[in-house]
């Protein structure tokens, strides 16, 4: 009767043990990722510890990071947006010839938010109203974004005549430069969004099942047109980083597979593709994990042409994790 006893404590030990250790990994799978990836970055190459280099892996990631937190508020709504890389460069474009034409950067940067919030509104409009597949709706986006933008520039790259307008992306504020901190600052007004307001609850339940949204006297279509304008803002925010850097845009090279970069970092954050669960902490790490993979990529002479296959790997086995949860 004792070892019936003991063997059944036992059990129930095991069980809690690794329902721990589950519920443990499944909160927190990106971070201690993030944990593995970088002490083994630092052992591999002694240069990636440098200070200098942790903070141009941060500078690096800072456009993508911004592009990222509007995708995962896309796909936690059970969306996806693939006109990210190209709405940048039409926002870029538009933005340098507003700011040449009126030699003020407040214009430039609200003609900026401007043509992003254009943008994402039409996506939500045709996702949200036309109830067309948010796939198929942003892919059409994407083509007629960069096809804008190549056709306003002539294929080629316009470039800003507003000194000024360089500060955004190179100036610092004691090591941090200024695209670092934007993009701190954007993560933890989305982490607030998303989590603490009832916008965020309502884009998780719209996510996770529409109709019962539906039911519960959510505006869906409202919730959906909403994601999509503020993606469009965030890309806009990117858009003025990326351009106030060189103080230039290409039409025709700028944002490409910025989508995929960004989808990456989502899906390695923890956010479903299917939508309803996921968090900006998550994606924020996602983020991080991808700046270190791609340093250390160029820190070992890795091909350039092989990091694309190591983007679409690293999707691939996210999602592969996330059917095993």
């Amino acid at each position: 009767m004792a070892n019936a006893q003991l063997k059944a404590n036992t059990g129930d030990i095991k069980t809690n043990t690794q329902s721990r250790l589950s519920w443990l990994w499944s909160e927190y799978s990106v971070i201690i990722a993030f944990l593995i990836i970088f002490i083994a970055a630092s052992i591999m190459s002694p240069r990636f510890l440098d200070l200098n280099n942790q903070l141009n892996i941060l500078m690096q990631v800072s456009i993508i990071g911004i592009i990222s937190l509007g995708m995962t508020i896309v796909m936690l709504s059970g969306g996806i947006d693939l006109s990210v890389g190209s709405v940048l460069v039409l926002v870029g474009v538009v933005t340098v010839l507003a700011l040449n034409a009126t030699g003020s950067i407040f214009i430039a940067i609200l003609t900026a938010f401007a043509v992003g919030a254009l943008a994402g509104l039409m996506n939500g409009l045709m996702v949200a109203k036309g109830k067309i597949a948010s796939f198929i709706a942003t892919l059409g986006m994407m083509a007629a974004a960069r096809s804008i933008a190549l056709y306003i520039a002539e294929g080629g790259s316009v470039s800003g005549e507003v000194s000024g307008f360089t500060a955004i992306a190179n100036s610092d504020l004691w090591i941090f430069d200024y695209p670092v901190i934007i993009f701190l600052i954007m993560t933890v007004l989305v982490f607030i969004l998303m989590h603490k307001t009832r916008f965020g609850r309502y884009v998780y339940a719209l996510g996770s099942n529409e109709k019962a949204a539906l039911l519960s006297a959510i505006r869906v279509d409202r919730i959906k047109i909403g994601v999509y304008t503020l993606t469009g803002l965030l890309v806009s925010v990117a858009a003025i980083i990326e351009t106030s850097r060189l103080n230039s845009i290409s039409s025709s090279s700028s944002g490409v597979q910025y989508e995929l970069d960004a989808i990456a970092a989502v899906i390695i954050g923890g956010t479903r593709m299917t939508g309803g669960r996921g968090k900006i902490i998550g994606t924020f790490f996602g983020v991080l994990i991808l700046g270190i993979l791609n340093n250390m990529m160029n820190l070992m002479n890795v091909s350039p042409h092989l990091q694309g296959f190591v983007k679409g790997l690293i999707i691939i086995v996210a999602v592969v994790f996330q059917k095993k949860e």
